[in-house]
């Protein structure tokens, strides 16, 4: 794009932001406390999965209580559901907010993400059965991402999803820990009492505090813009893969490393408190310190491999890191081990982000939302299809509890890991060394993807296809498409 067009875009985003600025202040929004900000988006967040965080240890124990002969498969069959019909769900609901406005569908997505808490307690296979139907509507993240975009320039997003992100991961890092705290302190009522008790703060916090951040006038619908098909089709990205053999490398490459990823999260820390013998204080402590390891992998260690080895070399070091930690996972026999693995698994977080980096760097201004968005597409895919796989494969290879109850005076020794390793000695984890042969495929499909490449994706072709159902507010602009540190996860 020549200088003179990005002047002209930038003058353009400019003119927008003062039109909402100049409606805003005319009354265009009038519930809500002050104009809308960041900041208000950031605090959606953090008391959602701050109450979704303090359930981790009771949702791992009463998962094995409720499907104590397949625990695995019954998860990845939840999350995987849950992960499907997100996917599905998010292109609609995006585009109805581009319609009907964010803080509506901000109160949508938060109160049914948040409605299984108190189901725990009262009926775990309620619990379970709505965590699976909430998946239509928690796509929280997607929301929220267009109302910061509704709010900031294109040169400041990234810092505001970069604020966003951590202040999702800074909500993982500490809530476990304090759950498993009162859990073992007080009893786990009392956690679930207080995870809906913060629910609630949040569905209240949206209803008085946040103000609309897409005012009346500037809504597609008052320009007579319908939505289409095209806008809510969940498949609409993954269509335009294969118009190029760059991109369609780089999304092999995101799907084979992402699909173990996506599997993993789902079931990891079951893994480890049910097959490993770790206490619910180590799994919280584990997830605390992982994720600190990764932030810092993310923002220190990812700046300086860029700028020493380059963009590409950084995703080949970032997949083989990949590969280790979920080989480490596989065989690994012993607590100490996953500890040692999961600092390797904090480096391997800095894949996602040098493989954006990569796409923004090499494609035209004009194209980086489409090309962002079939790497989003594919992730959201993966969510859905990791998590089955994984309890699919725990289940054949008869990884489960069937007979023993993990008592908590065994916590934190190897008594369970050594009924596990009597069961199945040679591999502990099936599905993680199945990802690491995924991984080992990614890494080998990105050798062939060229360090410095312009992609002409054909955009005259993609033009058509998109132009007639993009508007200014999509929340799929231009180097918007960054996902969170940690994924949208329950478990």
């Amino acid at each position: 794009m020549t200088q003179a067009g990005k002047k002209k875009k930038r003058a353009v985003n400019r003119s927008i932001m003062l039109a909402k600025k100049i409606i805003i202040k005319d009354g265009g929004t009038p519930q809500g406390i002050g104009s809308p900000s960041v900041y208000h988006a950031v605090i959606v967040i953090f008391l959602e999965f701050f109450a979704w965080g303090l359930l981790t240890a009771p949702t791992l124990v009463v998962l094995h209580e409720t499907f104590p002969k397949h625990t695995f498969l019954m998860n990845g069959l939840i999350q995987g559901v849950k992960g499907l019909l997100s996917f599905l769900s998010a292109p609609l609901i995006g585009a109805l907010s581009d319609v009907w406005g964010r803080k509506s569908f901000l109160l949508l997505t938060v109160f049914f993400t948040c409605a299984p808490i108190p189901l725990m307690k009262i009926s775990p296979w309620w619990y379970f059965a709505v965590i699976s139907v909430s998946g239509v509507f928690a796509v929280t993240f997607s929301v929220v991402f267009a109302y910061v975009a509704d709010i900031t320039q294109e040169h400041e997003r990234s810092m505001a999803y970069g604020l966003v992100s951590a202040t999702f991961a800074a909500s993982l890092v500490t809530s476990p820990a304090i759950g498993a705290y009162l859990g073992r302190a007080y009893g786990d009522s009392l956690v679930v009492v207080l995870a809906t008790a913060i629910a609630l703060l949040d569905i209240c916090f949206i209803l008085v505090a946040v103000p609309e951040s897409l005012p009346e006038k500037m809504r597609p619908a008052s320009w007579g813009a319908p939505i289409s098909w095209e806008q809510a089709d969940p498949f609409a990205s993954l269509k335009k893969v294969g118009q190029d053999s760059i991109v369609l490398l780089i999304c092999i490459t995101v799907f084979l490393s992402y699909l173990p990823e996506a599997g993993q999260y789902s079931s990891f820390f079951l893994y480890l408190r049910q097959i490993m013998g770790f206490s619910s204080e180590s799994v919280a402590a584990f997830i605390a310190v992982l994720g600190i390891l990764s932030i810092i992998a993310q923002t220190v260690v990812l700046s300086l491999l860029m700028r020493s080895i380059g963009n590409k070399n950084t995703i080949l070091l970032g997949l083989g890191f990949q590969i280790l930690q979920l080989a480490w996972y596989g065989f690994g026999s012993e607590p100490w081990m996953m500890w040692a693995a999961g600092a390797v698994a904090a480096m391997s977080s800095i894949t996602f982000p040098a493989v954006s980096a990569l796409v923004s760097r090499t494609a035209d201004a004009d194209q980086q939302g489409v090309v962002q968005g079939m790497i989003t597409g594919i992730r959201g895919l993966c969510n859905g299809l990791g998590p089955a796989l994984y309890g699919f494969i725990f289940y054949i290879f008869h990884v489960e509890l069937n007979e023993l109850p993990m008592p908590e005076a065994a916590a934190g020794s190897s008594v369970v890991a050594q009924y596990h390793l009597q069961q199945n000695s040679i591999i502990p984890g099936p599905p993680f060394l199945f990802g690491a042969c995924s991984v080992l495929l990614a890494l080998l499909v990105a050798l062939f993807i060229p360090e410095h490449t312009n992609l002409n994706v054909r955009s005259s072709n993609w033009k058509k296809h998109c132009g007639s159902h993009s508007h200014p507010h999509s929340p799929q602009a231009p180097g918007e498409a960054k996902e969170p540190l940690l994924q949208d996860t329950n478990v």
